[in-house]
């Protein structure tokens, strides 16, 4: 089941900003990508040549992802889990972008 999971700026406490293609996220429960786990908590993401880097002080994960920009800016970041913990693609709060993660496709809204 495809779940999606909406994270507010005030709310919850997310943050995203945007320097580049590096991005702030807040990540609310552990995650898994590409079946690496990602720990609650802020993270800086790049993308860069088809991967995204998440690091978090001395923690690095590096997975495939696909960049993308979206016509309209994302109000909020929203993470987007293929399951409880795995998580698929994040549109950046405030940006054009949207992270599709493990190179997959980006799921319609609906499915």
């Amino acid at each position: 089941m495809k779940k999606t999971l909406l994270l507010s700026f005030f709310a919850l406490g997310a943050t995203a900003f945007a320097a580049g293609n590096t991005y702030k996220v807040t990540i609310d429960h552990d995650s898994v990508v590409e079946g690496k786990t990602l720990k609650a908590g802020g993270y800086k993401v790049s993308v860069e040549n088809g991967n995204a880097v998440f690091t978090r002080g001395s923690q690095t994960v590096e997975v495939p992802a696909v960049l993308k920009t979206e016509p309209n800016k994302n109000p909020t970041t929203v993470m987007t889990y293929e399951s409880a913990t795995d998580l698929h693609e994040i549109r950046v709060g405030g940006t054009h972008t949207h992270i599709i993660l493990e190179g997959a496709e980006p799921i319609q809204p609906g499915q």
